[in-house]
């Protein structure tokens, strides 16, 4: 008898964690809470992060790719196996690892440091200690899911169950380089690339935003790798609603962004891939499905 893919059992992967699933959920609830609260006030023009920005357009993409990325978190233990959320919790655990490192190595730029209000003196505090433990956190599930020994008859190669097209490789190779190479610029070297974005950035808004392209990029390129749209669905769920969100909060700050410089074309090329690939994605998804 025939299944479709939502329903194919996949008999070679590491069993998922569950403290990889409680991660997930855990990190969920906090990203669409602080994530909302992010991105609304920069909606509103005000720049409402852990440390002092010179625009509220950079912690307004932060807490985007927050609130954007948290329905899809919710979504993992739904997997079969590890294989089946690496391309959506790799990525997770670069943000938060990432996100913890930059706001330590930038840490004379906290709200409570330079004495910010009183409500974002308390909110960067937080930040530091949340983003603390569950980067520690992220480190310890990652172990942990390591540790399983894979299932499988090992009697030879696993064939996808959905595999890619063979005309989306090269749009997604793309893509997934375009963000890992801003990501990695913007990270490492925040004072040269920083000055290159279509908007003011200090350098914890450029290495803040460096970490999430970084993730982003990695999430792109291991769909890539893994070669199976059946094995992705916890990241093809939270790549559109990522891009909208990003789409939402630059529109709503249009006016700060220098839209005819290069930067600026490649910046709205590489949100409307993300959203071309994630539609996509879940559209042939679903016509497997329907042709099972």
């Amino acid at each position: 008898m025939s299944v479709t893919p939502q329903e194919a059992v996949v008999t070679d992967g590491r069993a998922l964690s569950p403290a990889v699933v409680v991660l997930s959920g855990v990190v969920g609830g906090i990203s669409a809470t602080v994530g909302a609260l992010l991105a609304v006030a920069s909606l509103t023009g005000h720049a409402a992060g852990a440390w002092v920005s010179s625009e509220a357009l950079s912690p307004g993409l932060v807490g985007a790719a927050m609130a954007g990325v948290a329905p899809a978190l919710f979504t993992v233990g739904r997997a079969r196996v590890w294989e089946e959320a690496r391309c959506l919790v790799l990525p997770l655990a670069i943000v938060l690892v990432g996100l913890f490192t930059v706001t330590v190595l930038n840490a004379g730029s906290l709200q409570a440091v330079r004495g910010g209000p009183l409500f974002l003196a308390l909110f960067s505090l937080g930040w530091v200690a949340t983003l603390g433990v569950l980067a520690l956190a992220a480190v310890g599930c990652l172990a942990t899911q390591y540790r399983a020994r894979p299932g499988g008859t090992g009697a030879g190669p696993r064939r996808p169950v959905v595999p890619l097209p063979a005309w989306s490789k090269p749009p997604l190779a793309v893509l997934g380089s375009g963000w890992l190479g801003v990501g990695a610029g913007l990270l490492f070297f925040p004072a040269f690339w920083g000055a290159l974005l279509p908007w003011t950035v200090n350098r914890a808004d450029a290495q803040g935003l460096g970490v999430w392209a970084l993730a982003l990029g990695v999430g792109v390129l291991g769909s890539l790798a893994e070669d199976d749209l059946a094995r992705i669905r916890p990241a093809l769920n939270a790549v559109p609603v990522v891009a909208l969100a990003l789409g939402a909060v630059l529109a709503a700050r249009a006016s700060t962004v220098d839209w005819a410089s290069c930067p600026g074309a490649a910046l709205v090329a590489l949100v409307a891939g993300l959203l071309v690939t994630g539609v996509s994605g879940r559209w042939l998804l679903a016509r497997a499905a329907e042709d099972v």
